[in-house]
């Protein structure tokens, strides 16, 4: 997954407020989550234009199909190809990520890169060490990064909150310093401070370090995240 900044932030240790965790949800569970999310996009990039192709995203320096390049590279590359280009990008793997990403979008036509999505619905690739509610979790964060204002099913999202810890906050580098998120949709809420409000899923994405369209945060901090 791209990041936005390289920043690191110190962060609690405790859970954010409201998310729970997921040990009683069943793999199956999760598994149709993965499928239903991986529909979903596909539906929407069915219906794009070849122009909205190429429109940018939440992930910064990114287009449409830089975000679908990388989101069905798990599917398409072997692990051969993924140490090699891993190699060429010194073993930092934010560097390799928007290297693949740039070079498969360039290469790939859309149809292929749609037919990437639809043909791994049910592809079982997690991340290492986020496990399957880590994969939904890629899936979920990076569909909203090209359609913002589409609406997570709510039990997609609390898979998908319940899942988070104190390391996946602090990964992106999001300044969250005195500001509370807070959720409009859930008993779901975040840090100390000046209050943002939003939904959950675009709370989730401040977290990632995305800055959002106007009109989904409020709050005088969420100017911060707005953009």
């Amino acid at each position: 997954m791209k990041k936005r900044t390289r920043r690191r932030i110190p962060f609690d240790e405790a859970r954010p407020e409201g998310a729970k965790g997921v040990e009683m949800t069943t793999v199956t569970d999760v598994r149709a989550e993965i499928a239903a999310q991986r529909r979903e996009l596909a539906a929407l990039l069915a219906e794009l234009t070849a122009e909205q192709w190429d429109r940018e995203t939440l992930c910064d320096g990114w287009r449409v199909r830089e975000v679908v390049a990388h989101v069905t590279q798990p599917f398409r590359a072997s692990l051969p190809r993924f140490l090699v280009d891993f190699a060429r990008a010194g073993g930092n793997f934010d560097r390799m990520a928007d290297r693949v990403a740039r070079r498969d979008a360039a290469r790939l036509s859309s149809a292929a890169l749609l037919a990437a999505v639809r043909d791994n619905v049910e592809h079982p690739w997690s991340p290492p060490g986020g496990g399957l509610v880590g994969a939904l979790s890629h899936d979920v964060i990076h569909t909203l990064d090209i359609d913002p204002w589409r609406e997570v099913p709510v039990a997609r999202m609390t898979l998908v909150l319940g899942g988070m810890s104190p390391r996946s906050v602090g990964y992106f580098g999001a300044d969250l310093d005195g500001v509370r998120l807070v959720a409009t949709d859930r008993d779901w809420a975040h840090g100390a401070g000046e209050a943002v409000h939003g939904r959950a899923q675009d709370l989730l994405m401040v977290i990632c370090g995305r800055r959002l369209p106007p009109g989904l945060l409020t709050g005088h901090p969420a100017a911060r995240y707005t953009g």
